[in-house]
């Protein structure tokens, strides 16, 4: 990859290299090694000891061809065409390193990356062309058993190191094709979640408490701002014995919990059918025995089923969406049952203050750590309005805990024995 960067870079400059004599020389390269792998090998790329004898052929092949240009150093050259045959071209480094959490691909000269929360912009890190952009979002795509073409031409998915994925094409991308890759992130304990600040340690028993006592929670924050890290974590206090069913578009969620079912979204085939929604997981989920639901994130009229499971049994259920604040999930929430059912908002209002119990608003600082803000408990209607109460809020130094006369999840705990 250092070797593009550096060709691309020299290109727009003066070079006595021929780029098209270099592109030849990869297709050549690309060509005897399709010829020379044996068949089914590369269905396999992602295992250890098979990627490394993929990577050794590779490596043969260029020695053997390098003749060609003598200029060229081999450790190099061999680098980056193995990171275009066998990995992501150019972002085959980015996507390895641990540290990375998001990768932009604006266009194929326009690369973003998000590192320990902090947007950098990296034109030294191109693809070659439009062509080759495309070319590796298609290869991505396949791996995952999609399709993106111009009837299809955006798709969301899940790479084989967990990773997702969305990538878009023309001619709804007019300026050029674009993929957004989100890495998979391991999952952070509650001692982990504790020393990066996301919460203080006082109050780690408090979040225990409320899994162990089944109140329903929704995690709400805006992009990027640790929902699903919260979400794992408020996960592993669910008891071993619940049977917990775990629905997402594309898997995210990282439960360890051992009685666990997961059910993922299917996107139509290319006749229009076969088509699997959140919102008919949540149905069939039902009929499932569940303890628990978790449904990775609502953002349609699923959210009415989610009320209707949560108000009917299925106490304890978690889900995230998004939003600015807590009241803003409460207008977004009505807005997501209208998609799904044309219900009086009279009805959808006490719906939800029947169904949850709490929010938990995640918010990202200018540093690019993640915090809890709010905890924010959901009471009774009101003159027509859902009211909710900050049990815990952050002052801009540390997260407190408010003094309230009354709270009817703080009584739901002590019912449950905490804080007696």
């Amino acid at each position: 990859m250092q070797l593009l960067q550096q060709r691309i870079g020299n290109y727009e400059q003066t070079v006595n290299e021929d780029p098209i004599r270099w592109l030849e020389l990869q297709e050549e390269i690309r060509d005897a090694f399709l010829k020379a792998v044996p068949s089914g090998f590369l269905n396999q790329k992602h295992e250890i000891n098979t990627k490394q004898q993929l990577m050794d052929l590779i490596a043969q092949i260029t020695r053997a061809k390098i003749g060609k240009m003598p200029e060229l150093n081999l450790e190099e050259i061999t680098k980056e065409i193995q990171d275009d045959i066998l990995g992501y071209g150019p972002i085959t480094d980015f996507i390895l390193d641990p540290d990375i959490e998001e990768i932009e691909v604006n266009l194929w000269n326009e690369i973003w990356i998000e590192k320990n929360g902090v947007h950098s912009s990296h034109p030294q890190i191109r693809f070659k062309s439009e062509a080759h952009l495309l070319q590796t979002i298609q290869r991505i795509v396949d791996e995952t058993g999609r399709r993106i073409d111009e009837s299809f031409p955006m798709v969301d998915g899940r790479m084989p190191d967990g990773s997702r994925f969305n990538a878009v094409i023309p001619p709804i991308a007019p300026r050029g094709s674009n993929i957004t890759i989100r890495k998979f992130k391991k999952k952070l304990t509650p001692e982990e979640l504790i020393s990066n600040g996301t919460f203080p340690k006082q109050f780690l028993e408090f979040f225990q408490a409320c899994v162990k006592a089944r109140l329903n929670i929704m995690v709400t924050g805006g992009s990027s701002t640790g929902k699903t890290n919260l979400l794992n974590m408020l996960s592993t206090f669910v008891p071993q014995t619940e049977r917990i069913i775990v629905i997402e578009d594309t898997q995210e969620l990282d439960i360890k919990q051992p009685n666990i079912v997961r059910l993922e979204a299917r996107l139509p085939t290319a006749e229009g059918k076969g088509r699997v929604t959140i919102r008919d997981l949540v149905i069939n989920s039902l009929r499932m025995r569940p303890d628990r639901i978790i449904v990775g994130e609502v953002r349609g009229g699923e959210a009415l089923d989610m009320l209707q499971a949560m108000n009917t049994g299925h106490d304890g259920s978690m889900t995230t969406g998004h939003a600015n604040s807590p009241e803003d999930m409460l207008s977004r929430l009505e807005t997501m049952v209208i998609m799904g059912e044309k219900l009086p908002v009279d009805a959808i209002r006490h719906q939800i203050a029947a169904a949850f119990d709490l929010f938990v608003h995640l918010r990202k600082n200018s540093d690019g750590s993640r915090r809890i803000d709010r905890v924010t408990e959901v009471l009774k209607v009101k003159d027509g309005r859902v009211q909710i109460q900050d049990i815990l809020a952050h002052d801009g130094e540390k997260l407190k805990a408010n003094t309230l006369e009354y709270s009817p999840v703080m009584q739901k705990l002590k019912n449950y024995g905490w804080g007696a």
